[in-house]
């Protein structure tokens, strides 16, 4: 017996009457055209194992009576849900809506429905990872921005629930990322080819991305031992993350006995608000403070903030390939996939003064 969920309507009978078309079921068009239920999905799917004329039956059939398929209805009779989860821990930041954004138009062109979750600390997202696969409400979850535990990881695996990771981290499962190091050396670097030595750090910590902080800093350190600059611990403030607590950051750097005269900020968030206490204390980014961020922020464009590119929508793009790779039944990859940097120079940077 072909197994499909189905809405009884009103007797095959009563077709021929002037009724509204959403009235018609698939067991009505099946009836009709002869054929069994089963027969009658697989022909309006364009499912293989359907003769040639009974397909064209069924078609006929089902124009005549304006039947269109479920999609809800062909998804479950594939035994899947349609639906993809969209874990995040921020709403409000730029870089998450702009993953989501990419993720999205690729989803949605593939009619699959994206369910968005925000998970704000460690027990929303244990809460979410017991709660949601377990009653098997997607097909696949893309996290952004923070590892999945390897228990949870599994548990999702024996139940077929895909995980793509986009943002921030190299996983044991598909994931689409910049290399932050990398990122932080360009931003660092170029600080140190225009010619300073006293260069400070802005150093942000989000307890629900640590992965940044642990690899943005040590290329901070990195690049100033290859230049054979001794780091000066007094030239680094751990704040936060956010333009506010960059802004306050800044403030502790211009009270230091002998300021720094650049400063690398681990985002562009944290660096405008060091870009504002300068301009608050009457001084002039580039010309007597140079500042570089990461990112390319909207904002960083308009405030001439000099930068490292990354491209979130791009991230999400990938993501959204990925999972689209695992759940038509391909092979994703499983090793991470890394977009390049690029150190974007604009008018908060410059050689240091002469004094």
């Amino acid at each position: 017996m072909d197994a499909f969920p189905v809405t009884y309507g009103v007797p095959v009978d009563d077709l021929t009457a002037s009724r509204a078309p959403s009235k018609v079921t698939l067991v009505d068009i099946a009836r009709l055209a002869g054929v069994g239920v089963g027969t009658a999905s697989r022909a309006l799917s364009n499912a293989k194992n359907v003769a040639p004329a009974t397909r064209a039956r069924v078609l006929r059939v089902a124009e005549e009576h304006n039947y269109v398929v479920s999609p809800e209805a062909s998804r479950l009779a594939k035994g899947n849900t349609g639906r993809v989860a969209l874990v995040v821990p921020h709403l409000s930041r730029w870089f998450f809506g702009s993953v989501v954004e990419g993720l999205d138009s690729v989803l949605r062109e593939a009619e699959l429905d994206v369910l968005l979750y925000q998970v704000g600390d460690a027990r929303d997202r244990r809460d979410f990872f017991d709660r949601l696969p377990a009653r098997r409400k997607v097909d696949a979850v893309v996290v952004v921005g923070f590892q999945v535990e390897d228990d949870e990881r599994t548990r999702m695996e024996t139940m077929g629930v895909h995980i793509v990771a986009a943002g921030g981290q190299s996983a044991a499962y598909p994931s689409v990322h910049i290399d932050d190091y990398e990122a932080s050396r360009q931003a660092v670097d170029h600080l140190l080819h225009l010619g300073h030595t006293r260069i400070g750090m802005l150093e942000a910590v989000d307890p629900d991305q640590p992965n940044l902080s642990a690899t943005r800093s040590p290329a901070y350190y990195d690049a100033l031992e290859r230049a054979g600059i001794p780091a000066d611990p007094t030239l680094v403030v751990t704040a936060p993350w956010g333009g506010e607590h960059g802004a306050a950051s800044m403030g502790r750097l211009l009270g230091h006995a002998e300021p720094p005269t650049a400063v690398f900020a681990h985002s562009d968030e944290v660096a405008l608000g060091a870009i504002r206490t300068l301009r608050r204390a009457g001084l002039r980014p580039g010309d007597d403070v140079s500042v570089v961020g990461i990112d390319d922020h909207p904002m960083a464009e308009l405030t001439d903030l000099t930068t490292v590119r990354q491209r979130p929508v791009e991230q999400g793009v990938i993501a959204g390939r990925l999972v689209l790779d695992l759940l038509g039944g391909g092979v994703a990859p499983q090793a991470s996939t890394t977009l390049p940097t690029e150190l974007v120079v604009r008018g908060s940077t410059a050689p240091p003064l002469r004094r």
